[in-house]
């Protein structure tokens, strides 16, 4: 039966608890600028298959993703989730000090998380499901040739000019209002008034605004703050999962960021809410352990990459 854990982040394996076959345990991941992250990890107690790193989406903390991950656990899947630096457990002082962006997560954060995966568990196959940001900022991570396969929820460029009327509205005001003003007033940005999970360290937040202004999001940063990535490298089969009810990762926004990965073998899967008896997937809830009844999507896609 899962359930939520919560993080004690203090030390490398700061708290454990067994639920069924699954070992939970808090674990304190070590970047290479020297930024200390925490996580979580579940581990499945018998018949390994491969080890999966959790992707979070912007702002969103790992306890979000916790039910998700057991499930996977009891299907013979370890699992590492993690907060990104500015971010729940990772947010060392106060946020308005962070220094974190989008970018940072992608070349600092994502990779130590995977080296920390590849180290508890060597010789086995390594996959991402990524959420939103989680699958985006892939091609930042130095190592993600090490990656076998990719599954992508709610993944995409998130073009304010592709987003459809009345949402636009609501997403422009977001986006080149609420941030900057909230940035200049605060020091950072209050998504958490808006729904939008945890506080944005400003960085973070300018980054995202400007990427979803332009095409192809993290692309308009190439030759400009992003000098070195693997999107033109990339060529692991990965499948992109979105919803009709999702307003920023609709079919034109996941055909743009697909496309900032000309070698990368992409399919595409759209679920419709009607067709499973829920209320809303959306952006957010494919997680949701209401859901449950759509995770055998990822199961049946890491088995076969397995």
């Amino acid at each position: 039966m899962s359930r939520e854990i919560s993080a004690k982040p203090t030390g490398r394996a700061s708290s454990e608890a067994r639920l069924g076959q699954t070992l939970v345990e808090d674990v304190s991941i070590s970047c290479q600028d020297g930024t200390v992250l925490q996580g979580t990890l579940f581990t499945p107690q018998q018949g390994l298959i491969g080890a999966v790193l959790m992707g979070p989406a912007t702002g969103i903390k790992r306890q979000f993703y916790s039910n998700f991950a057991l499930y996977l656990a009891q299907h013979n899947y370890a699992v590492l989730t993690f907060d990104n630096r500015g971010i729940g457990g990772s947010l060392q002082g106060r946020v308005q000090y962070s220094e974190a962006s989008l970018q940072c997560w992608g070349e600092q954060d994502m990779p130590a998380a995977l080296d920390c995966l590849m180290t508890r568990f060597p010789e086995t196959a390594y996959h991402l499901v990524g959420h939103s940001a989680g699958g985006q900022l892939i091609g930042l991570m130095h190592n993600a040739h090490h990656i076998s396969s990719v599954f992508n929820v709610a993944c995409s460029s998130g073009r304010l000019r592709n987003m459809r009327f009345p949402f636009v509205l609501s997403a422009r005001f977001f986006m080149n209002m609420v941030i900057p003003l909230s940035n200049r007033l605060f020091g950072h940005t209050k998504a958490q008034w808006f729904g939008m999970g945890e506080p944005l360290p400003k960085g973070a937040a300018e980054q995202w605004r400007q990427w979803c202004n332009g095409q192809g999001y993290v692309k308009t940063a190439f030759g400009k703050t992003v000098h070195s990535h693997l999107y033109d490298e990339l060529a692991m089969p990965a499948l992109w999962v979105n919803a009709p009810d999702d307003f920023i990762a609709n079919d034109a926004n996941v055909a743009d960021m697909i496309s900032v990965f000309p070698k990368m073998r992409a399919e595409t899967l759209t679920l419709r809410k009607e067709d499973y008896g829920l209320d809303e997937i959306g952006h957010m809830k494919f997680f949701s352990r209401k859901s449950e009844v759509l995770w055998r999507h990822a199961t049946d896609w890491l088995d076969r990459w397995s």
